[in-house]
């Protein structure tokens, strides 16, 4: 069964939050597809991720380069999963594939966005309704990731 994870930004912007999650997936070995709702946040996440510290590397590439199949982190404004991946982050309020295709899909909302607040409980309430298992993550004060009941 698909593992499905909420993580309610409200101490960072996705572009602080999201790398460390794609490190800690790189490291379990297991590739990933980001999901961006258009093509201008999927190239804008493409160059933060080259340059988001000095000292990080994260491989990847968008879904317009050549050879997105071997890519460990693809980003993609698209539902296609063209690199095979297991885990599937959704962020900015991308629409779901099909869950049942992944191990693990990640929504990744702004809390201060009114759009992506609505556009998560939906998510939240249908994914429910069809019986999955979910689970909901609030960053503290600290900015570090705490499950909630």
């Amino acid at each position: 069964m698909t593992e499905i994870l909420f993580y309610h930004l409200t101490e960072s912007k996705l572009e602080d939050a999201l790398p460390s999650l794609l490190e800690k997936s790189l490291e379990r070995g297991w590739k990933v597809a980001v999901q961006t709702v258009d093509e201008d946040r999927r190239d804008f996440l493409d160059t933060h991720l080259w340059t988001f510290r000095d000292d990080s590397f994260l491989p990847h590439a968008t879904d317009s380069a050549p050879g997105p199949e071997s890519q460990p982190i693809l980003l993609t404004a698209s539902d296609e999963n063209a690199n095979a991946a297991g885990v599937r982050f959704l962020v900015d309020g991308a629409e779901p594939p099909t869950v049942e295709a992944y191990e693990r899909v990640v929504f990744m909302f702004d809390g201060y966005d009114a759009y992506q607040l609505e556009m998560a409980r939906n998510h939240w309430k249908r994914l429910k309704a069809e019986g999955h298992a979910l689970t909901y993550w609030q960053q503290s004060p600290e900015g570090r990731w705490q499950k909630k009941a």
